[in-house]
This record gives C-alpha cells, sequence and structure tokens, in this order.
C-alpha cells in the first residue's frame, strides 16, 4: 500500500470535515463514519490512524480553532489598551467568537473522559497560562493590576474554567455555575486582579445561558 507523502493535509482534511460537521449537526449527532463518508475516499482506518476517538477529534479540532482566532495574539500589540483591558477585551473576543463558543458547549460533556480531561489540562498550562502571565504582569507594570501572584493567577484561570466551572466534573446547575464565576471574580479582585466588571459578568451569564443543563 503506498504511503501517505502528505499525512499533514490528511489531518487538515479531517479536521475541516470534522468541524464543518461538529457545528452543523453537533458534536452528539455526528459519528466518525459521518466524517469518513464527507472525505472523499479517505478510509476509516485512515482517520484511526492519526485520532484515536471522536473526543480525540473535538479536542484537536478545538485547538485549531483556537489558533486561528487567538484573542491574545489579537490585543497583545494594542497600546490603545492596559493589562486590565486587554483581559477583558481577550474575554469579550472570545465570547463574539460564536462558532468557537459553540465548540466550547459541546464539548463540555467530554470532560468525563480522564485521558481527554488531562489533555485540555496540560494544554491549558502550555499555551494559556504564559499569555495570561504576560498580560498579568503588563497590567503590573502599567498599574492597572496589583498582585504578587501573577504566576499563580496565571496557572489558576485555565485550571479552574476549564475543570471547576465545568458541570460534568463539578455538578452544578446554571445558577450555580454563574455563582461560581461571581466567586471568582470576588477572588481575583482581592488578589489585586478586578477581572470582573458589568460588561463581563454579562458575556459570561450569556454564555452560561446557552449551556445546556446536565442530564
Amino acid at each position: 500500500m503506498a504511503r501517505n507523502k502528505y499525512p499533514e493535509m490528511t489531518v487538515e482534511k479531517i479536521l475541516d470535515v470534522a468541524q464543518h460537521l461538529f457545528l452543523e449537526k453537533g458534536y452528539d449527532n455526528t459519528t466518525i463514519q459521518d466524517i469518513v463518508d464527507h472525505l472523499d475516499g479517505l478510509s476509516k482506518g485512515a482517520v484511526y490512524h492519526h485520532f484515536k476517538s471522536k473526543e480525540e477529534i473535538m479536542d484537536a479540532v478545538s485547538d485549531r480553532m483556537f489558533s486561528s482566532n487567538n484573542p491574545f495574539e489579537k490585543v497583545r500589540n494594542r497600546t490603545d489598551l492596559n493589562g486590565l483591558q486587554k483581559l477583558r477585551e481577550v474575554i469579550r473576543l472570545n465570547q463574539s467568537d460564536e462558532d468557537q463558543t459553540s465548540m466550547t458547549i459541546q464539548s463540555i460533556p467530554l470532560k468525563r473522559n480522564p485521558r481527554l480531561l488531562v489533555e485540555i489540562i496540560e494544554s491549558n498550562r502550555r499555551i494559556l497560562t504564559p499569555y495570561y502571565k504576560e498580560l498579568l504582569e503588563e497590567g503590573n507594570k502599567d498599574g492597572s493590576i496589583h498582585t504578587e501572584y501573577t504566576k499563580e493567577i496565571a496557572e489558576l484561570i485555565p485550571l479552574l474554567t476549564s475543570l471547576w466551572l465545568l458541570p460534568s466534573v463539578f455538578p452544578s446547575d446554571k445558577e450555580g455555575m454563574k455563582n461560581k464565576f461571581r466567586f471568582l471574580g470576588d477572588m481575583l479582585e482581592k488578589m489585586g486582579v478586578p477581572l470582573m466588571d458589568a460588561s463581563v459578568c454579562a458575556l459570561i451569564d450569556e454564555f452560561f445561558e446557552k449551556v445546556p443543563e446536565e442530564k
């Protein structure tokens, strides 16, 4: 059998099809076979050669969507915003990305998968923590933030938002999730990072209204 000379193209093709189907039909209503059926002759074996499961495909789709529309990179060089304002703008940009928001909501039940959960936590530590740390340090320098815990907060925010706030990991109804976010805002403010202003809280409330109740 001939070897695939361009495996990266195969991966991108799989992710293109999967992203389209996840957004059109929903993750739960999309099967591996659905993805294969839209791959113009690629076999199910070819898909499993690159991805062990549908959950792994979802994780890769989400990572790619973040990389192609990274809110941290969009605010990094803006001179009209201080460090704190950049952090708030990151949240606004992320929430305004409807495709990314849809994928985040659909991926919530996947956190029941221990292996995938570990991968998500590691990905957050490797990718998101440095971005948060950079903006927290910038805020300390320009006076919009006053904290001694830039490293700790940069590690804590991705961890809490990818684990503690998810009802599939820590069961909670919508009001409970909103309350956790208010708690997170109060905690950050006491640490010198008043991230949750009225506009951010409104965005978070809007997001949680879109999250389906856990069955």
